[in-house]
């Protein structure tokens, strides 16, 4: 308990406090006995104004008053008021030039992760450019090569007019065709051919043939070629085939190769059109944060599951496996993973929204794994569509690793919680499996994601964001994941530095614990 005087500030109030106490003798009822034993109040009072001009009466008096324990008591009490008062001042400003490096620190890790993405982009870029060249001269003295042929044919052709419809023995001449290596193409055909078995395609392609011919025919204008005078072009279903593959089972380009009967080289041309003509075409209609209708529909169907109100998505992070970058390599070195699997590991991080269904919504795809899931978020679009306003009255649902924001709830994650919060953390858990288990099918139905891939840093975005669009279509065709297809999912949660970001958020939270508990909504199995 804080104690204080204020009005004891100088000597002469001591004067004024000396009315306070009781008398001291009762030697007569009109006279008031002061602490020196004089009787004459007049006398007192001239005798303190004395002490100015060295009276010695008056100044033994002030010092007798001041030898009193009561005196020390007060002055002790002074210095102690004061004191305190240093101390909270220091400790205002300690706290201040704290919470002012803290901010500084957090701008300068911000800045540093900007320009290493500013810089990843323009070394990309240039790399994409050097390759358009490099692709743009190849072809060029292709094209010079048929060309010089071409002419020579001509002039050995007008040197001997009589040869020029048969050869040696008179037969007809075949037309001259850029030289193929001859690789076998049953296995596709046999996939390939009506009669082939459904649960053996499912095995393959990891979808139904209805499905796959679905996919088939929203991609036919954007990734159909036109056949030219040197060779045929390569079929819309086939160049399909090849990525779905490719992505579904991991395997390396040169297994690709052999199963399709195309050059390497070809298969990763093909997986790299046919994953961004899937961006582009189908990424709009079936990978898109809902609509008014939808969200509400969204909120009712996770409202059954946790009985948590106004909920609009389930959200989570997973990481990648990548091949060590040539730069910057540091920031995608994964800590956790190294520790875990007792090896050098990298990545590149994955954030989706799920709907209840485990249909992704948003997703947010290549920021380096060094970075933790509420740094993932601030980089995302959709923090920036939540900071304009427009997710108002919805809730996306968080791990630890997420910051408590008015649009993000997440688990209590203190210790010794109570009854209320316990039961809290077990409703807002099953919306939170909703997203794992979406994740979880996605890496077992792509297993490409299992492992590093061959695929250039610059290129993943496009593979990865191609796979969601995948898993989405599947998704909602009921396309159920083979059980054999198993794989653990494994991503530790970091609880963020500042995970408490808005106080309103933090009441809202305990309503809504509050409510469940209290209302019959929350579970008991936390007690068992």
């Amino acid at each position: 308990m804080e104690i204080s005087f204020p009005f004891l500030n100088h000597e002469d109030s001591y004067s004024s406090l000396l009315g306070w106490f009781p008398e001291m003798d009762n030697k007569s009822s009109n006279n008031v006995v002061s602490f020196n034993g004089n009787d004459n109040l007049n006398k007192r009072k001239r005798k303190d104004d004395e002490i100015d001009g060295g009276g010695g009466g008056g100044g033994g008096d002030l010092q007798d008053l001041k030898k009193s324990p009561w005196s020390d008591i007060l002055t002790s009490l002074i210095l102690l008021d004061e004191e305190e008062k240093r101390e909270q001042e220091q400790w205002s400003v300690d706290s201040q030039q704290d919470k002012a490096l803290f901010q500084l620190n957090q701008k300068r890790k911000s800045q540093a992760v900007d320009e290493y993405h500013n810089q990843l982009e323009d070394h990309y870029t240039q790399l994409d450019v050097m390759d358009h060249l490099r692709t743009k001269r190849s072809r060029s003295a292709a094209a010079s090569a048929v060309a010089v042929t071409a002419v020579a044919s001509e002039e050995a052709g007008s040197d001997r007019p009589a040869q020029s419809g048969h050869n040696n023995s008179g037969g007809p001449t075949q037309q001259r065709r850029l030289w193929v290596k001859d690789r076998s193409k049953d296995w596709w055909e046999e996939r390939n051919h009506p009669d082939f078995s459904e649960e053996q395609f499912r095995r393959d392609f990891r979808m139904s043939k209805g499905t796959f011919n679905m996919i088939c025919e929203e991609l036919e204008t954007a990734v159909m070629k036109k056949n030219t005078m040197l060779r045929d072009a390569i079929p819309v279903r086939q160049r399909v085939a090849v990525c779905i593959w490719r992505l579904a089972t991991g395997e390396p380009l040169r297994v690709v190769s052999k199963r399709f009967g195309l050059g390497i080289s070809t298969c990763h041309k093909l997986v790299l059109e046919v994953c961004s003509a899937i961006k582009t075409v189908l990424m709009p209609k079936f990978l898109q944060w809902p609509d008014e209708q939808k969200m509400k529909q969204t909120k009712d169907e996770f409202e059954s599951i946790s009985g948590i109100p106004n909920v609009g998505g389930s959200m989570y992070t997973t990481h990648i496996p990548i091949i060590a970058p040539k730069i910057n390599v540091s920031h995608y070195f994964n800590k956790r993973h190294t520790e875990r699997n007792q090896k050098t590991s990298y990545s590149i991080t994955v954030q989706g929204v799920v709907d209840p269904r485990g249909v992704f919504t948003d997703v947010c795809i290549g920021w380096p794994g060094s970075m933790p899931d509420d740094q993932v978020l601030e980089k995302s679009a959709l923090y920036q569509r939540a900071n304009k306003g427009l997710l108002k009255d919805v809730w996306v649902v968080g791990t630890s690793g997420h910051p408590l924001m008015d649009w993000v709830l997440v688990p209590y994650t203190q210790k010794n919680l109570t009854w209320t919060q316990h039961a809290f953390n077990e409703k807002i858990g099953d919306v939170q499996r909703v997203a794992k288990d979406s994740f979880a099918r996605l890496k077992r139905r792509w297993s490409c994601l299992q492992k590093r891939t061959e695929v250039k840093l610059q290129e993943l975005p496009v593979v990865l964001g191609a796979c969601c669009v995948l898993h989405n279509i599947c998704e909602m065709r009921h396309e159920e994941v083979d059980p054999e297809f198993q794989f653990e999912l494994l991503d530790d949660e970091m609880i963020p530095e500042n995970s408490l970001r808005s106080m309103n958020a933090s009441t809202a939270r305990d309503l809504l614990a509050h409510n469940l508990l209290h209302h019959g909504l929350a579970g008991t199995s936390f007690l068992q």
